[in-house]
């Protein structure tokens, strides 16, 4: 038997901007994003956009058409943007995401042109997969336009879409040609949807960087008056750190069982479900954190008084630590959303893993769950509701 063992290496390079009035045709962000690799082609682009990002921004269609109108010698803008309703609906099965590829087709999109993404975290969660797919990956610029977005899943390399009742079942990872976030976008952004975003700041500060939780607590009156530049603030930093454990984790498309990202989010995951979403993502990430806090004190992880200042800080911030849905019993009087902890296995691929602050800025993993114990902080959160 001879075995030749081949190693590859591949690497990426994608700009994420910070800017405002991305579409301005003053702006230079997105042409010097999007024609840094110099070969002076005349890029074939297609605009994907978040139909209620057009509903809340009326003029931005003619405006994206007219930014490609003063870039025309470098950019051929296919056909006016094609818009597809977002949220989390355009997850929920494929026909979003295979009527992208037939625009794509349509436009003969091929890998030197540009497929741009306007829209919140679930439309480039799809857009991303259809880009994927399409010629097995075709260049995908994302816009995203939600705090979330522009803070978390906008500036990863994943993509996706739920399948037979499961969240993200189907999905690849793909790095971006280019994230531009533009701050316009969350002037008009009602707080709810601003602090979606918080919340995973809250998430990543407590496992990785004391300092930004401590700014991330003082900060948290204003936060909830909606100071915009005090929540612009938090999430470029969020936004930072994302891409700094992306790029030093050493395992960029998880194919390890550790997922520190993922803090909080195997009771996020289900409580999203369990209550037919409801509950964005954002609030279910912070109940699912507040009760993974309680519990990392209960094992002597995560010192109690800790626990307590991550609980109050989503809370001063405004974000939920309880939803009703946590005390959901199947017919046996199990709590449905301990079920998520099995579900939370299976996406890791076999072996549980989770993630815990231990103590404040640090972390620590576990692979079993007391689920005596994990009901007894669920019943402790509801003090707090």
């Amino acid at each position: 038997m001879t075995v030749h063992l081949q190693k590859i290496v591949v690497r990426h390079a994608f700009p994420v901007v910070f800017t405002r009035n991305l579409f301005s045709p003053r702006n230079p962000a997105l042409r010097d994003a999007l024609c840094r690799d110099d070969s002076g082609r005349r890029h074939r682009c297609l605009v994907l956009l978040d139909k209620g990002v057009r509903a809340a921004f009326p003029e931005l269609p003619r405006q994206i058409c007219a930014f490609f109108d003063a870039h025309a010698a470098v950019f051929h803008l296919v056909r006016a943007p094609l818009a597809l309703a977002g949220g989390e609906g355009i997850k929920q099965s494929t026909g979003p995401v295979r009527r992208m590829i037939a625009a794509l087709r349509a436009a003969n999109i091929c890998r030197h042109s540009l497929c741009i993404a306007v829209g919140g975290g679930a439309f480039l969660d799809a857009a991303g997969l259809a880009a994927a797919l399409f010629h097995r990956g075709v260049r995908l610029v994302r816009v995203p336009t939600t705090a979330l977005a522009q803070c978390d899943s906008g500036v990863g390399v994943k993509n996706a879409i739920n399948y037979a009742g499961a969240k993200n079942l189907l999905g690849t990872f793909a790095p971006p040609y280019a994230v531009l976030n533009d701050a316009a976008f969350l002037d008009s952004l009602p707080l709810p949807l601003l602090l979606d975003g918080i919340a995973e700041a809250v998430k990543v500060a407590a496992i990785k960087d004391a300092a930004f939780f401590r700014a991330i607590e003082r900060a948290a009156p204003k936060i909830r008056k909606r100071d915009l530049p005090t929540i612009r603030r938090v999430l470029n930093r969020c936004a930072l750190l994302h891409l700094d454990h992306i790029a030093t984790s050493g395992d960029p498309y998880e194919l390890g069982t550790a997922r520190p990202l993922d803090y909080g989010h195997w009771a996020a995951h289900k409580l999203e479900l369990l209550s037919k979403h409801r509950l964005s993502h954002g609030r279910a990430v912070a109940v699912g954190i507040a009760l993974d806090a309680l519990y990392a004190a209960c094992l002597g992880l995560l010192p109690e008084s800790q626990a307590l200042r991550l609980v109050e800080t989503l809370r001063t911030c405004g974000l939920p630590v309880h939803a009703p849905e946590l005390a959901k019993t199947d017919r046996r009087g199990r709590l449905e959303i301990l079920a998520g902890l099995e579900e939370f296995r299976a996406h890791l691929g076999g072996e549980l893993t989770l993630t815990l602050p231990a103590p404040l800025g640090s972390r620590v993993e576990i692979h079993a769950v007391d689920e005596a114990l994990m009901a007894g902080c669920i019943a402790a959160l509801a003090d707090w509701k």
